[in-house]
């Protein structure tokens, strides 16, 4: 396994000498936005992998039948990807949009210096849900800027062999780039196996991945096999160039890959930066409703409140063995 506290230069050296090795990790059980009666399992960040690439953060809610009502909340530093499997959730922020997340079409929010947005399921009954919520850390270059929400259907497609196909949900997999507008070389994508189906993943080697288990517990060989069970994520690291995975019954993977990320982050709440400082400023903002987090169209006074700072420095999540 390469370090997991080495920069991208001694990882791409170590693993020259030691060769690729992967890191099965289980999701673990948490509430969102304080309401427990949703069941959510998060993947990223973990102690032992704070990030592939630029992701910096997953979450799977359900599959389950609840009644989702996430109030407006804020955003710093990042980028919000939600990938529905069941189901309808409605997703409004500070630019006016207002539209329903559904499966197929990939909703993609770019908080830059600030955002905020609301998320309810459809109805005031329990429906069936289950959606992958994913944020991409913004770089340099992008994470102090304007806000933007887009949203994209009929995203590329691609034939891997076997029957087996790939959404390319964001970023370059398998020689198709999806319309979306990402800041970092990065990748996301559905992977649908048959029954029976065994298939070779193309990686780039300078980049990390991993694989998320949807449905259908498939087997990545590493070489050795690995069965990946639905919530558990597995970290392939980086100089692969392929994959190969099969499915004994029909399953659904995800694939996060990405370039190294360009920097270490301080992630705190919904906020993403650099420095402490910066994350109590974010804070501060939100609790005193400073215009550069707006207002969610078609709500009220109503609004997540931030937790309370904890009692020490926030610092930086450093890769660590």
């Amino acid at each position: 396994m390469t370090r997991l506290d080495a920069g991208p230069e001694d990882a791409l050296r170590q693993e020259a000498c030691d060769g690729p090795r992967a890191l099965l990790l289980e999701a673990r059980e948490v509430p969102l936005g304080g309401v427990r009666a949703m069941e959510v399992h998060r993947s990223l960040p973990q102690r032992e992998l704070p990030m592939v690439g630029a992701w910096c953060f997953l979450d799977r809610f359900g599959p389950q039948v609840a009644k989702m009502r996430v109030e407006p909340h804020p955003h710093i530093g990042l980028q919000t990807v939600t990938w529905p499997f069941v189901g309808e959730v409605r997703h409004r922020d500070v630019l006016g949009s207002d539209v329903l997340v559904r499966r197929g079409a990939l909703n993609l929010m770019t908080s830059g210096a600030g955002i905020a947005h609301s998320e309810y399921s459809v109805g005031e009954d329990a429906v069936a849900l289950d959606a992958l919520q994913l944020w991409v850390a913004l770089p340099e270059t992008r994470r102090h800027g304007a806000p933007a929400f887009e949203r994209h259907e009929g995203l590329p497609v691609v034939e891997l062999g076997d029957g087996a196909t790939a959404t390319v949900v964001v970023g370059a997999f398998a020689g198709a780039t999806s319309p979306a507008a990402m800041y970092t070389p990065i990748a996301g994508a559905e992977v649908r196996i048959p029954a029976g189906g065994r298939v070779l993943l193309p990686l780039e080697p300078a980049w990390e991945y991993a694989l998320v288990g949807v449905d259908g517990a498939p087997i990545v060989s590493t070489p050795e096999p690995v069965t990946l069970a639905d919530q558990s994520l597995l970290y392939l690291g980086i100089r692969r160039d392929e994959i190969e995975v099969r499915a004994e019954r029909e399953s659904t993977l995800f694939v996060l890959g990405g370039e190294p990320f360009e920097a270490d982050i301080v992630m705190w709440w919904n906020f993403v930066g650099r420095a402490h400082e910066e994350i109590v400023a974010a804070r501060e903002d939100w609790e005193a409703g400073a215009p550069r987090f707006g207002h969610v169209v078609g709500h009220g006074a109503e609004r997540i409140p931030a937790p309370p700072l904890p009692a020490v420095r926030l610092t930086q999540r450093r890769r660590r063995g």
